[in-house]
């Protein structure tokens, strides 16, 4: 048990030492020796706890959907109103791009560096978070309480919302995380044609 919890906790380590990585010098241009050298394991003893390189880039954006479709469903869960359930998910979906804006910057740069078959993984689960999204908003207007022209449009523009918060988002700016969320989730409840909703 003791050296599972160690293995896993050094795996921990090298994920986030190449996200870092990944983020500042591109994965092209990093080694798994960089890697290595980032938390303190030479050459072949780093491939005891990882694959590849290309496995840890594939590892951390399958591992950055999956968190966004757990926050996406448990935002959404126990309520039934389409305004209320669309501004839970966006907010949910602007909040963790604001607190792991490595994760999103890497996610969108380096989707061209995946080969097969991660990037078909990678995108398939990106399909499947955007028709989340698509899903919310269609039913807002099935029930008369959204009026878009694009139900896919409207679903994009929301994504892409939550997306451009981590391009600019500091924790020290002018807004705080809560106020950055709840002024998204208006925005989104905006472009749907919906009212704002205190849900």
């Amino acid at each position: 048990m003791a050296g599972e919890a160690g293995t896993t906790t050094r795996y921990a380590a090298i994920r986030d030492a190449a996200l870092r990585l990944f983020a500042r010098d591109g994965y092209a241009a990093t080694t798994m020796a960089d890697i290595g050298a980032a938390v303190g394991i030479r050459g072949p003893s780093l491939y005891k706890h990882v694959v590849s390189k290309q496995d840890l880039l594939a590892q951390i954006m399958l591992d950055t959907m999956a968190a966004l479709r757990e926050s996406h469903q448990a935002a959404v869960r126990g309520n039934t109103d389409p305004a209320v359930r669309l501004r839970r998910a966006v907010e949910a979906h602007v909040r963790y791009h604001a607190r792991h804006r490595l994760e999103a910057f890497v996610g969108n740069r380096e989707i061209r560096s995946l080969d097969e078959p991660h990037r078909e993984a990678v995108l398939a689960s990106r399909a499947d978070y955007e028709q989340r999204f698509r899903t919310l908003v269609r039913n807002g207007v099935r029930a008369g309480r959204f009026d878009v022209t694009s139900v896919r449009l409207a679903s994009y523009a929301i994504l892409d919302l939550g997306m451009g918060v981590a391009a600019w988002y500091r924790e020290d700016g002018e807004l705080s995380e809560d106020e950055i969320v709840w002024h998204y989730g208006d925005l989104a409840l905006r472009i749907v044609g919906a009212t704002s909703t205190d849900g």
